[in-house]
């Protein structure tokens, strides 16, 4: 496994995260495993050298920490281990129960160090952007955090680039803890976050680990209809089912230069976005064997610059998405 550096900051992580969304309770999701059967893959992932994991507070309204903590006690130093964690969704009926104010913030950090049983967060993440709450309210309840050591370093979720600027252009001006990462929708199938985000993130030292890498599965050729996930997950047919035109060539060709190298299309959208200025780490989830054994294949696999242009020719441009939070990524 190789590592690299994270944003701009010292810490190493593996240029694989292990995504926890998958992991927590049927109650939550009917596709998401739970304790007894996800253990094995944060085992796995530890033992193939990935030190880097991301879950957030409304995963499974917290369960999915919970069994992270428990992993990571279990089978690995706390401190060879970097955990990402996020807060701004519901974590319960009352309207303070939300969003970015300091209020929700320092709740919802001490509510996650509980479940994750441990004393500290590495990499703490605003989920989404906060229109209702002034940005300056929020980088100064990080700044708090950071400086009280309960987060080592801070990160954004996707968000229009502008927005983005202008908390790190706050946190500048006020001598706050700055955003290292930048969590965004970014794969093969998706690339409208190259217009803006991308260029901005590479000029400031910004990390970015993209989630739904392989968009949901479409671009490993394996979400088929019919399944529990295709049939329940709201917000992946919001974001990719009417796309599915536009996808459709990027995904065939994916799967044709797979062919050609004689490996499954997973590890060539993995290779792709790994091989993107900027790109620290992709968030993969992993609910079968394969899932971490193409993931960690692909963070080896180099793309030649004829592949990489195959691969991109057939992009078209599609609509913003993944910019408000449907309570699945």
């Amino acid at each position: 496994m190789r590592y690299v550096r994270l944003g701009s900051t010292g810490v190493k992580v593996s240029r694989i995260c292990l995504g926890c969304m998958s992991y927590g309770t049927t109650e939550w999701r009917p596709w998401v495993l739970t304790e007894d059967a996800a253990r094995p893959f944060i085992r796995r992932a530890l033992e193939q050298g990935i030190n880097f994991f991301d879950t957030a507070d409304v995963y499974s309204s917290g369960v999915s920490e919970e069994i992270l903590g428990r992993a990571i006690r279990d089978f690995a130093k706390r401190d060879q281990v970097i955990i990402a964690s996020k807060v701004h969704s519901a974590m319960g009926d009352g309207p303070n129960d939300r969003g970015l104010s300091r209020k929700h913030i320092l709740a919802g950090v001490e509510a996650s160090l509980r479940r994750l049983g441990t004393d500290h967060i590495d990499l703490y993440q605003i989920h989404r952007f906060d229109p209702e709450t002034p940005i300056e309210e929020t980088a100064e309840a990080l700044d708090i955090l950071v400086r009280s050591g309960k987060v080592r370093y801070i990160g954004a979720s996707s968000m229009f680039a502008w927005q983005f600027m202008k908390a790190l252009a706050i946190q500048a001006r006020d001598g706050l803890a700055r955003f290292q990462t930048m969590q965004n929708h970014y794969n093969l199938a998706y690339r409208e976050e190259e217009r803006e985000m991308m260029p901005l993130c590479v000029d400031q030292g910004i990390g970015v680990i993209p989630w739904s890498p392989l968009a949901r599965g479409r671009l490993a050729g394996s979400r088929s209809t019919g399944t529990p996930r295709s049939t329940t997950d709201e917000y992946q047919n919001r974001l990719y089912n009417k796309q599915e035109v536009l996808d459709a060539p990027v995904i065939a060709r994916c799967a044709e230069v797979a062919r050609e190298r004689g490996v499954p299309p997973s590890q060539i959208a993995l290779a792709w976005l790994l091989s993107k200025p900027g790109v620290v780490a992709p968030i993969v989830g992993a609910t079968k064997t394969h899932h971490l054994d193409d993931a960690i294949a692909a963070s080896e696999l180099t793309l030649a610059p004829e592949e990489i242009g195959r691969l991109e020719e057939l992009y078209q441009p599609h609509p913003i998405a993944g910019h408000s939070y449907g309570g699945t990524t």
